[in-house]
């Protein structure tokens, strides 16, 4: 019994204290198990020290957020406006005036140093967003005078100008006042029926103004009719038959009053027929100015054959120079008129027309170089001599 209850209480010893082996196994596994906590726990330390030491070394990355718009700098300077009211003289506004904004300081490129605006219903005008610094401002509308503005636009300021009063706009018309050719030629000839050799002689043949306005066919006979019935033509013709008288010519007139008479009839009517004839008839008829147009410049030469040639050509009424068929023609019937009214002796037809004709011609001849060169100084209350425009 003993023996049995001895083995039975060993057995629950054995139960209740394991053996050396079990012992030593708990003990290995209890010291693996300390050995692994605390190869873990060294782990883990040397592991967070490591990260530590990276989130030192590294930077940590920055939150993604929502970008935005860019403040301007402080000391940007900020855009400003200007604007202004229209209106004309009487305070009444001006509506679609154009006003033009320029900023010579202003970079060329940006939109603000050159703009254009009209001004509304109420003559008011704005410009937004305008670069600061100086600005000019310049208006314009139909019916008024330009005109401008000018100022500095300071940053961020609404700049509002006093009214702008437009005046009216002066309209300047030149008038150019041109007579007809017949009035300006009408008075050229009241000038020209002045114009005496001495103050006593008849000079109403001759122009100095080289543009004369071309003469009408009334104001041609109107001069030869001025002509022959002025004083000193019957005074002329009273000496020119007195000499006749005296050297006997056409001696079939004879002497005293009736001969005296008879040369001197003959002598006007020559004088008459020849001024009609190639003053005012044929002229007409050809359409030539029958005057001498006084050269006044260029060498002596030169004037001197000017005014030779001039007795066999002459202005046309178109102003172009031409051969003076009305001269040399008025000389040629003059001439063979003066067969009608001479001594039967002294007519000789073909002959004495052409010697009456080239005597009167060289009698123009003598009379032009005369007046080329001595009748303007001779002549009182002349016309200022011109020359041809070119």
């Amino acid at each position: 019994m003993t023996g049995t209850r001895s083995r039975i209480n060993g057995a629950k010893r054995d139960r209740q204290y394991p053996g050396r082996a079990a012992r030593w196994v708990l003990v290995l596994w209890l010291s693996a198990a300390g050995i692994s906590n605390t190869t873990s726990s060294f782990a883990q330390t040397t592991r967070a020290q490591s990260l530590q030491a990276q989130s030192q070394l590294a930077p940590v990355n920055p939150v993604q957020e929502t970008p935005t718009a860019p403040q301007p700098a402080p000391n940007q300077p900020q855009p400003g406006s200007i604007s202004g009211t229209v209106v004309d003289q009487d305070g009444a506004v001006i509506a679609n005036v154009k006003v033009t904004l320029a900023q010579p300081g202003a970079i060329a490129t940006d939109a603000s140093s050159s703009q254009e605006t009209l001004s509304d219903g109420q003559g008011h005008f704005v410009f937004a967003n305008v670069v600061p610094g100086p600005f000019q401002l310049s208006f314009a509308a139909s019916g008024f005078a330009p005109q401008e503005k000018s100022g500095v636009l300071h940053t961020g300021e609404d700049y509002d100008l006093p009214q702008i009063a437009l005046a009216v706009a002066r309209t300047t018309v030149d008038v150019e006042v041109t007579l007809p050719q017949e009035q300006v030629a009408e008075d050229e000839i009241k000038v020209e029926e002045q114009q005496r050799l001495l103050g006593a002689f008849p000079n109403f043949y001759v122009s100095y103004l080289a543009d004369a306005a071309p003469l009408t066919t009334k104001l041609k006979f109107q001069l030869a009719w001025k002509t022959i019935v002025d004083p000193f033509t019957f005074a002329l013709m009273a000496g020119v038959a007195s000499f006749e008288q005296a050297e006997d010519s056409f001696s079939g007139y004879g002497q005293g009053v009736q001969g005296y008479a008879k040369r001197f009839g003959a002598a006007y009517a020559n004088q008459a027929s020849g001024t009609f004839f190639g003053g005012a008839i044929l002229p007409s008829l050809f359409k030539q100015d029958p005057r001498y147009f006084v050269r006044g410049t260029g060498s002596k030469k030169s004037r001197f054959f000017y005014a030779i040639a001039s007795t066999v050509i002459c202005k046309g009424d178109n102003r172009h120079w031409q051969p003076n068929y009305s001269y040399v023609l008025g000389d040629l019937a003059s001439g063979g008129l003066s067969n009608l009214y001479y001594p039967a002796q002294n007519r000789n037809g073909v002959g004495l027309t052409f010697e009456n004709a080239f005597v009167g011609i060289g009698f123009g001849a003598i009379g032009n170089v005369f007046q080329e060169f001595f009748g303007h100084k001779l002549t009182p209350h002349a016309p200022a001599q011109t020359s041809a425009k070119p």
